[in-house]
C-alpha cells in the first residue's frame, strides 16, 4: 500500500475529473458505496474458487463475529446497492464509481494492495447497444486524456450460461488429454476455472491451447448476433479493435459481451481497463433477473501510462497562479487582505501568500514554479505591485486595482 503525496495529487485529480467530465458526457449518475461488504457479498458474486476469494481479499470477523471484507472490487457492491435501494428492476439505471480497493497480491509496477478502480455499470439493458456505449465511452477517455494510439481494444463473447457450459466441458475434455504438459497453475484450474486457462502466459500451455476448441463455435445465436451487432456500431464509430478468442476475465460472473483495453507500453501488465456484460448477477445476489454490462480502470496504471507517454498538461501540475509577498514585515496583514480580494473578485484564481522570512523573495517564489509573482511594496491604500511575469520575464508596477483588473482579463 502506498501514499499519493502533493506532487501526484494533480495527476489524480487531473485523471479523476476528466473521468468525471466524459461519464457527465453521457448521463452516468456517481454512486458511493462503502469499502467494508459482508464477505458473502464476494463469495457469492466472484466465486469461491477464483483466487481473489482463496488468496487475495482482507477478510476478518467484526466485534459480532460478523465476516467481512474490504471490497476487492465494484461490481458486487454496486449491484448490492442497487438492489437494496430498490435500484434495479424494471429500470435503466446508468452508474459510475471511484475508490479504493484491495487485493493481497504481490505487488508489482503499477499494482498495488491498495488500488484505486473507476467503475461504470449500467443496469436493465440487454441489447449489444449499451456494450458498444461503454466502449465509446472508454474510447471518448483516451481521446481526452491523449493516449488513444498507445492502447488497443481487445474483444471476445462468452455467450450464454448454457453455451459457455458446454464450451467448457469440450475444453476440460481436450486439456485432460495434455494434462501433464499442462503448468501448474493451469493443472489446478482446469477442475475450478478451466476458462482461465485460456489467459495463461505460460508458453508450453500457449501451444497446447492452439488446437483447443474455440469457444466462438460454441456460441449460441442470440449470442452470435449481438456481438456481430457490437461490432457493426464499432465499425461504424471508428473503434479499431481485435477479436480475441482467448479473452474470458477473471471472474464467474461474466457472459456474452468481454472486452480489454490493452497496451504495450507497460511491459507484460497490459490492460488499463476490462469489462464486459453479466446478465445473470443480480438475480444470483437475490434480485429480479437483470441484464447488465460494466467496466472498470485502475487509476494506478492509467497514471503510469499517462507518464510514461508524457502527455499530462504541463499546467496540471501548477497549483497556484499567482505568488503574493510583502516587502516588509510591516505591511504584511496588507498582503493577507489583498489575496482575499483577489481570490474574492477573480473567481478561479490561485494565490499562494509568502508567510516565512523576507529575504530573497523574488528568488523563493521562482523556486516554487509560480507562472505570475506580486510584491507589495508599500502601503496597499496608495501603493504600487511589483509584477514579475515568468513568462515575459518583464516588471512592472501596478495599484491593487490594476492588478485586480489585469488578473480578472487573464482568468476571465
Amino acid at each position: 500500500m502506498n501514499d499519493i503525496l502533493p506532487d501526484q495529487t494533480p495527476v489524480w485529480q487531473y485523471l479523476e475529473n476528466t473521468v468525471k467530465t466524459v461519464l457527465g458526457g453521457y448521463g452516468y449518475s456517481e454512486i458511493r458505496m462503502p469499502i467494508v461488504e459482508q464477505t458473502d457479498l464476494f463469495k457469492r458474486s466472484i466465486g469461491e474458487v477464483t483466487d481473489i476469494v482463496e488468496k487475495e481479499m482482507y477478510t476478518f470477523d467484526d466485534r459480532n463475529g460478523e465476516s467481512l471484507t474490504l471490497r476487492p472490487e465494484g461490481t458486487a457492491c454496486c449491484v448490492r446497492a442497487g438492489e437494496e435501494h430498490g435500484m434495479l428492476y424494471n429500470q435503466a439505471q446508468r452508474l459510475w464509481y471511484q475508490g479504493p480497493m484491495f487485493r493481497y497480491e504481490k505487488p508489482q509496477k503499477g499494482r498495488y494492495r491498495q488500488f484505486h478502480q473507476v467503475g461504470v455499470e449500467a443496469f436493465g439493458m440487454a441489447g449489444p447497444d449499451i456494450d458498444a456505449e461503454l466502449i465509446l465511452i472508454s474510447a471518448a477517455l483516451w481521446r481526452e486524456l491523449g493516449m488513444s494510439d498507445a492502447v488497443v481494444l481487445q474483444l471476445n463473447s462468452l455467450g450464454s450460461n448454457q453455451a459457455r457450459a458446454e464450451y467448457k466441458d469440450a475444453l476440460v475434455a481436450y486439456l485432460n488429454q495434455h494434462f501433464d504438459r499442462l503448468d501448474e497453475d493451469s493443472q489446478r484450474r482446469l477442475e475450478s476455472n478451466p476458462l482461465r486457462i485460456l489467459d495463461s502466459k505460460n508458453e508450453q500451455t500457449r501451444e497446447i491451447l492452439e488446437n483447443a476448441p474455440v469457444l466462438s463455435e460454441y456460441l449460441d445465436e442470440e449470442s452470435r448476433q449481438d456481438f456481430e451487432q457490437l461490432c457493426a456500431v464499432l465499425d461504424a464509430a471508428g473503434i479499431r479493435y481485435e477479436v480475441n478468442p482467448y479473452l474470458v476475465r477473471g471472474l464467474d460472473y461474466y457472459c456474452k459481451t468481454v472486452f480489454e483495453w490493452v497496451t504495450d507500453k507497460l511491459g507484460a501488465q497490459g490492460t488499463v481497463c476490462a469489462g464486459g456484460r453479466y446478465d445473470g448477477l443480480v438475480k444470483q445476489l437475490g434480485g429480479k433477473p437483470t441484464p447488465a454490462v460494466g467496466f472498470a480502470m485502475g487509476i494506478e496504471r492509467l497514471i503510469l501510462l499517462l507518464e510514461t507517454l508524457e502527455v499530462v498538461p504541463a499546467t496540471v501540475r501548477q497549483t497556484f497562479d499567482l505568488y503574493l509577498a510583502a516587502e516588509h514585515k510591516g505591511i504584511q496583514s496588507d498582503v493577507m487582505l489583498l489575496a482575499e480580494r483577489l481570490r474574492r473578485e477573480v473567481p478561479g484564481l490561485r494565490v499562494r501568500v509568502h508567510c516565512a522570512g523576507l529575504k530573497n523573495i523574488a528568488n523563493k517564489a521562482k523556486q516554487t514554479g509560480a507562472p505570475a509573482i506580486a510584491l507589495l511594496r508599500s502601503d496597499a491604500d496608495k501603493g504600487a505591485l511589483l509584477s514579475l511575469w515568468h513568462d515575459e520575464e518583464t516588471a512592472y508596477d501596478l495599484s491593487p486595482e490594476q492588478l485586480v483588473a489585469e488578473l480578472t482579463r487573464i482568468f476571465a
